[in-house]
């Protein structure tokens, strides 16, 4: 299983030196490496662990209480049906046995082909569009059964590759913030005087 490549490792110190601390960048270094790869494995977040100077089992700590990050290998296409209440009343279970049956799998499953994975997903907040989906966590609202089943065949064929890119995407236009526009990252313990953004109250006013 991958560590971060060359060019990762790169990005990632660029990354690391925005932050006061090293273990600070844990989360933009975990979506680093499940883009890289499609989901975060167990050689990357040892990768990530010695690049910020803290344990594995920190990482995956870390990584494992967001529902985004994913440790095992995953669809190039994660299907999220949300199942919370709103959609449930909507029709949550329809899409979730229309779309069980046009990809063959079972929610939790992965096709064969490695193409899609297919997951129940807690409350996506936006109860007023239900039901909801996420496909690589871009939306879809008020879905329907017969519209869920035509979504996934038009993904197949490829008519939505500029919408929704694989799994791990987030963006694909990069933050790089130049070194002379940069605020500076200063150690929490280094600091020893009050934020410049801190004044005192005129006398008589609310602190």
């Amino acid at each position: 299983m991958p560590r971060l490549n060359e060019q990762n490792t790169a990005l990632a110190a660029e990354i690391i030196a925005r932050y006061p601390r090293p273990k600070s960048a844990l989360i933009p270094l975990l979506h680093l490496a499940q883009e890289q790869d499609g989901w975060v494995t167990d050689e990357a977040m040892r990768h990530i662990a010695d690049l910020v100077g803290v344990t594995p089992a920190e990482v995956r700590g870390t990584g494992t209480f967001y529902e985004m990050f994913q440790f095992e290998p995953i669809g190039r296409y994660l299907i999220n049906i949300c199942g919370t209440m709103s959609c449930a009343l909507l029709g949550a279970d329809e899409l979730m046995r229309a779309a069980e049956e046009e990809l063959g799998i079972h929610a939790g499953g992965t096709t064969d082909d490695g193409m899609f994975t297919l997951h129940r997903a807690e409350c996506q907040a936006a109860c007023t569009e239900a039901p909801c989906l996420q496909v690589n966590y871009r939306y879809r609202f008020r879905v329907t059964p017969v519209e869920i089943r035509q979504f996934i065949r038009e993904i197949r064929a490829g008519q939505h590759e500029a919408e929704i890119p694989s799994h791990g995407t987030l963006a694909r236009i990069r933050q790089h913030i130049p070194v002379d526009r940069g605020v500076g990252a200063v150690d929490p313990a280094a600091v020893n005087e009050a934020p410049v953004w801190v004044t005192t109250a005129p006398e008589g006013g609310a602190s």
